[in-house]
């Protein structure tokens, strides 16, 4: 009798254990798991969504926390426990500014329950705004706007042309016949049309011409516009390109037989810098070729750095020394200066050096 009694009282327990256990996960049914906003305007404001759901479990809901997969969803929720039977709500806010286009975000909702997160999606198409003529042109160039006024060909080789072109509108309300001043012997600029109508568009079209400049490299200049014959040098176009050589016609013999451009060292710290003091480090330039390397060009990022090698032309072999010079002259905090080095290596015609140090004041 007493087994029978030890018995019931274990399989009691048992029962209560396992029946406790099964309690201790809610269970979170949602009214759907999606919520396509089809197409929404850019400039309507955020769009909003309550994804609502009820605790059908035995034990109180804990929503811990809800991450959506960007920062333009912003999500709300139920922050009480939800009792058995109960319900709460996730609330998505989607921000469509700035943001065209088609969109596919996730929600990802983390409570006591069986799997521990549950994912919503949300979808929809942003309808791009209608844009201001400033927002479209945003640079105010007096009688015009542009698009932008920076204009860049990247890379051209020393024998090749490039044509671009930046666009503009007449915000003047009256014709305007556009010159150009400043052009130098390396480019060719026009405004097309010449004379523009109010509200009218056209292109300033640029020609650079790689072969009739004498340096290899970054280059950079600035072309004026004038508006009726005035002049105004608040109004240009920047013009940048980098001049590269042209190894493209040299044979398979010219090229395994090419200079071989290497440097003892490509990074050079000073560490700390007393202000107004000059430092200076020699990098060594190699030639690990069979033929001479020829240094075409040695630029500086700014003026406060010299760079002189000792020779521009080294032989199979051998090397040169390129001091460089800093000036920390009204320089204060941390430095980071390029030395850029153009030789007749086919394979590495461009070579980036770099100094760097802190420049702290004289105490």
């Amino acid at each position: 009798m007493q087994y029978s009694i030890r018995y019931f009282t274990a399989a009691l327990l048992l029962f209560i254990g396992l029946n406790a256990g099964a309690q201790t996960t809610a269970d979170m049914a949602f009214e759907t798991l999606e919520c396509d906003f089809g197409k929404i305007r850019e400039d309507a404001g955020p769009a909003n969504f309550n994804f609502n759901f009820r605790n059908n479990g035995k034990v109180p809901l804990v929503v811990s926390t809800v991450n959506a997969s960007c920062g333009c969803t912003t999500p709300e929720w139920s922050k009480e426990p939800i009792l058995p039977g109960k319900s709460g709500f996730i609330k998505v806010s989607y921000n469509p500014l700035n943001r065209p286009g088609s969109f596919n975000k996730t929600i990802t909702v983390m409570a006591n329950i069986p799997n521990g997160a549950i994912v919503l999606k949300i979808a929809g198409e942003v309808v791009p705004k209608t844009l201001s003529v400033a927002e479209q042109y945003p640079v105010d160039l007096g009688k015009l706007r542009m698009l932008n006024n920076n204009l860049s060909f990247v890379r051209i080789k020393n024998n090749e042309m490039k044509t671009d072109s930046v666009k503009f509108i007449n915000t003047s309300g009256s014709k305007v016949a556009i010159g150009i001043k400043g052009i130098p012997a390396f480019i060719v600029a026009k405004a097309v049309p010449a004379v523009v109508e109010p509200n009218a568009t056209g292109y300033v079209v640029v020609t650079f011409d790689g072969a009739k400049i004498p340096e290899l490299g970054f280059q950079m200049t600035r072309i004026y516009l004038t508006y009726n014959g005035e002049e105004n040098y608040n109004f240009g176009v920047n013009i940048t390109a980098t001049i590269e050589e042209d190894f493209s016609k040299l044979s398979q013999a010219e090229i395994k037989n090419a200079p071989i451009i290497d440097f003892n060292e490509r990074v050079y710290d000073f560490g700390e810098i007393k202000e107004g003091k000059k430092v200076e480090y020699t990098f060594k330039i190699l030639n690990k070729g069979k033929s001479d390397l020829q240094i075409r060009s040695v630029k500086a990022s700014c003026g406060c750095t010299a760079a002189n090698p000792a020779s521009n032309v080294i032989k199979p072999g051998t090397d040169t020394d390129l001091k460089v010079i800093f000036d920390s002259a009204g320089k204060l905090g941390l430095q980071n200066k390029t030395i850029t080095v153009i030789s007749n290596d086919p394979n590495s015609a461009t070579t980036i050096l770099r100094i760097s140090g802190n420049v702290t004041k004289v105490q």
